[in-house]
C-alpha cells in the first residue's frame, strides 16, 4: 500500500479474476472496475460467466488492466483474485500467479495457505450487512477493499463509475459501500491473513 496521500501506482499489467456465487454481483463489481480503468485512460478486456455456474455455482469475471495494447484476452495466471465463496476459492484461488494477491470474504471462505501468493482476509459481507444494512453491498465493499489494497484503479474512477453504472437510488449507498472497502482495507490493524 502507498502511504498516506500518495497514489498507488499498479503494474503496467494485471489480471483480475472476481469469483464468488451466483447473485452476490461479481458481474457488476467486474464491470465497475473496467470502467474504472477505462475512465483512467488504461487497455481493458472484461470478461463474465454466464450460464448455468452465473447462477448458483461458482461464478466469474475476469478483467485484465494493461497501461499497453492487450495482445493476449485471456486471464491466464491473475495477479489478483478475489473469492466471495468457499467454492470460488477452492476453484480459483491456487491458479493465482505465483506473487499474487488472493482476497477473500473471511466469513464466507475457510482459506487454506498457499504458497508464494499473499491471501488477506476481509469481512465484506459482514460490513455490508452491519454498517450498511444490506448483504447485497459486499461486492461494492469488495471493490474498494481491492482498491485500496492494489491501486489497479484510482480511487475517484471507481467512485465515477459507480455514479454513472448504478441507477441514482443506490449511488449513495454504493459510495458509502466503497469508503467501507477502502477502510477496512487500510483499518488500524490492517487487513488480515490466514491464521
Amino acid at each position: 500500500m502507498a502511504e498516506s496521500g500518495s497514489p498507488t501506482r499498479a503494474p503496467a499489467r494485471q489480471e483480475i479474476r472476481l469469483s464468488g456465487s451466483g447473485g452476490q454481483g461479481i458481474i457488476l463489481a467486474a464491470t465497475l472496475l473496467a470502467d474504472a480503468a477505462v475512465a483512467s485512460g488504461r487497455e481493458v478486456i472484461a470478461t463474465q460467466s454466464y450460464g448455468p455456474e452465473a447462477r448458483g455455482g461458482a461464478s466469474k469475471a475476469e478483467v485484465i488492466v494493461a497501461d499497453d495494447e492487450i495482445d493476449f484476452p485471456e486471464v491466464t495466471a491473475p495477479t489478483i483474485t478475489v473469492c466471495l465463496s468457499q467454492e470460488a476459492f477452492d476453484a480459483y484461488a491456487a491458479q493465482t500467479e505465483r506473487g499474487g494477491l488472493v482476497v477473500y470474504d473471511e466469513r464466507l471462505v475457510q482459506a487454506t495457505p498457499l504458497a508464494q501468493r499473499r491471501l488477506v482476509g476481509l469481512p465484506f459481507t459482514h460490513m455490508a450487512e452491519t454498517e450498511l444494512g444490506k448483504a447485497i453491498a459486499a461486492n461494492i465493499v469488495m471493490l474498494g477493499a481491492v482498491q485500496q489494497l492494489t491501486g489497479v484503479v484510482g480511487a475517484a474512477a471507481l467512485a465515477d463509475a459507480v455514479r454513472r453504472r448504478l441507477p441514482a437510488k443506490i449511488v449513495e449507498l454504493n459510495l458509502r459501500a466503497l469508503k467501507l472497502g477502502h477502510a477496512v482495507a487500510s483499518g488500524p490493524t490492517g487487513p488480515r491473513a490466514p491464521a
